[in-house]
């Protein structure tokens, strides 16, 4: 009598184990061989090797859920370092100490001008071990950074050696062979100048590897915001040592010169309200406040109304001076973002029609302008305090940004599963959805996305959900990028989203985009077909020329209506060009194509003939054999219209032209 066939059920206990005891992903993987080897029948293999990529994927999301994470933590831990210190050494020790923590990097450093002697010094290092490196001093536009001090920008090198991007010196060489570096990025320490200069370079934030790599995106963004808040420390920092060393020679003054009391008093009562800010804005962080606790604090210490709003002008937060809100217009995006050009290139605040405005900004990408409603002057205190107001709200926006990246990467997966197989297990989607809090039974409009720059489309569907109020969650699927916005009660008809989704969407990604909207639908299985139709309207519109649009099935006249009503199309044009269609398909002819050709050269042979690229004795046999299987009247008006919408269906239904 032969042995039972292995069980697949302690192997998939294994993996749970194993997934629960953070093993690796070969441990994980190897478990599928385990099965192999152990004779488990093909059924119970293949549900092994599934739940195996199921718990690699787990496995991952886990991972990058604790990256984030620590991340977010190391962000919150540098804004307590720097509102804890006031000496200059410490701010900047806690400087390079984080960005060497928040990017992974074996060193950071940073290096400051000296205006004596005219070159550049190292002021602090983290993890270097090298004295000459340490003791290094460069001249004004050597190495990589003095590209950064000349540009303004950043700039990273996966080699430091073979980048000759910049000038090589021998004594930067020996420092950096010495200490073993590869690869390097810098990013500038930036602060405004005089009214409608140019930003002034204070200093470079370095983070190196002792081994090549390429700096992501999102590293030199962080760096860079790292950067803006290093600037603004180190600008207090030696505001306030210009302050004791001013109030110290005041003090020795004349006590009788009243003008002088009274300017010591000012000054004095100017940098405590400075203080006051800076606590207070930085308690802001640590709390994880948002935007418009900011808005409150900023509006109220400045007594003016103050207004954020995302790069298309629309409003995150409006208040007046005392707490309470009110409800802000959009602003001209044209305007705002030349405005805040202006702002982001002087890194300062900047005074236009009677309001300041100061860029929000995460390295070089624009995430808000703050908008002050003030048309008096102000003063240097005030004006600090504003553009640190900007850099505050640039690190709660980034970190809001991140959460909900994350956030939609784990419910776009639910998305995914969803419009792949829909009837699977509804309440088991259902139920996902709800504690990723998505309630799939609520009606939500469904928005299907293409765009030639496929590869920004993604991170351009998230932003906009992210940038607005607009609750939804956005999956690449298909090719496509797929939105479900719920409704909210609100309404809107699906055209109306698709359209204001193509205009904002297409500026993000500074291409066409195209977006065909459908719903609202509830439900796994509604939602999967409205997704089904919405993919049918994309396909319509590419057709008829309509890229770069947004439209619903309904908007496409006839070809909407037999789209979206779920006509039976294939029985329609199994009907009208099946005896065609079947002999293509036996024979391996190219009838239908040439059919299409013919009435898309307007009837003429030789214009078909050039289209399709054969004798004019080849169509006209064609044509013979067409007529002999569609009969005689096939050119006849009202036949030939239904051959052509036929042919047009078929097309947009996905049929292959043999």
């Amino acid at each position: 009598m032969s042995e039972p066939s292995p069980s697949a059920a302690p192997l998939l206990g294994r993996l749970l184990d194993l997934l629960a005891d953070d093993a690796p992903a070969e441990e994980l993987g190897a478990v599928t061989s385990e099965a192999r080897a152990a004779g488990v029948p093909a059924a119970d293999l293949a549900e092994v090797e599934r739940a195996a990529a199921t718990a690699l994927r787990i496995r991952g999301a886990l991972r990058q859920h604790r990256r984030r994470e620590l991340q977010l933590t190391a962000l919150f831990d540098t804004a307590g370092d720097l509102a804890a210190s006031r000496d200059l050494d410490d701010v900047l020790k806690a400087i390079v100490r984080r960005a060497r923590m928040l990017l992974g990097t074996d060193t950071a450093y940073l290096t400051l001008p000296d205006e004596e002697a005219g070159d550049t010094y190292m002021r602090v290092t983290d993890g270097s071990v090298s004295v000459l490196f340490q003791r290094l001093r460069l001249e004004l536009g050597e190495g990589l950074g003095g590209l950064v001090a000349q540009t303004a920008s950043p700039y990273a090198t996966p080699d430091y050696r073979t980048d000759d991007r910049f000038r090589h010196t021998r004594n930067i060489n020996a420092g950096v062979l010495d200490e073993g570096l590869v690869a390097i990025l810098g990013v500038p320490l930036l602060l405004g100048s005089s009214r409608g200069g140019t930003g002034k370079v204070i200093g470079v934030l370095f983070a190196a590897d002792r081994a090549a790599r390429v700096f992501s995106p999102d590293e030199v963004a962080l760096l860079c915001s790292l950067a803006a808040h290093a600037a603004i420390a180190i600008d207090t920092a030696r505001a306030l040592d210009d302050t004791r060393t001013a109030l110290a020679e005041l003090a020795g003054a004349n006590e009788e010169l009243a003008g002088a009391n009274a300017a010591v008093r000012a000054h004095s009562a100017a940098m405590q309200r400075a203080e006051e800010a800076h606590d207070r804005l930085t308690d802001l962080v640590l709390r994880g406040g948002d935007v418009k606790d900011v808005a409150v604090s900023v509006a109220g210490l400045l007594d003016s109304p103050l207004t954020i709003h995302d790069p298309g002008g629309r409003p995150l937060a409006a208040v007046r001076p005392d707490g309470t809100g009110f409800a802000a217009d959009s602003m001209d995006a044209g305007w705002l973002a030349g405005t805040a050009e202006e702002s982001r290139h002087g890194a300062r605040a900047v005074h236009r029609d009677g309001r300041w405005i100061c860029a929000v900004l995460a390295g070089h990408e624009l995430l808000a302008s703050l908008v002050l409603h003030r048309p008096d002057r102000l003063d240097d205190s005030d004006r600090r305090l504003f553009e640190r107001a900007a850099v505050v709200t640039g690190l709660l926006l980034l970190l809001r940004r991140t959460v909900a990246e994350t956030e939609n990467r784990i419910r776009g997966e639910l998305i995914s599963d969803l419009l792949a197989d829909p009837e699977r297990d509804p309440a088991g989607l259902a139920e996902r959805g709800r504690r990723l809090g998505i309630d799939l039974d609520r009606p939500h409009l469904v928005l299907v996305a293409e765009s030639a720059a496929r590869e920004r489309l993604g991170g351009a569907a998230m932003r906009y959900l992210f940038g607005g109020d607009i609750h939804g969650v956005s999956a690449e699927h298909a090719g496509t990028v797929v939105l479900l916005i719920d409704c909210d009660g609100q309404g809107t008809p699906a055209g109306a989203a698709a359209r204001a989704a193509a205009a904002q969407l297409g500026h993000l990604v500074q291409a066409p985009v195209t977006v065909a909207g459908t719903g609202p639908a509830s439900g796994a299985r509604e939602l999967a077909a409205a997704h089904a139709e919405a993919a049918r309207c994309l396909r319509a519109m590419r057709v008829l020329g309509r890229e770069g649009e947004g439209a619903d099935v309904g908007e496409l006249g006839f070809l909407g209506v037999v789209l979206g009503d779920a006509k039976d199309v294939d029985g329609f044009v199994t009907a009208v060009l099946g005896p065609l269609l079947r002999y293509d398909e036996r024979r391996g002819t190219h009838l239908v194509r040439t059919l299409r050709a013919y009435f898309g050269a307007g009837g003429s042979l030789i214009r078909a003939k050039d289209e399709l690229h054969v004798h004019v004795n080849t169509v006209v046999q064609r044509l013979d054999r067409i007529q002999v299987l569609l009969g005689r009247d096939w050119n006849e008006p009202d036949r030939a219209l239904e051959l052509q919408l036929a042919l047009r269906l078929h097309l947009l239904s996905g049929g292959r032209e043999s």
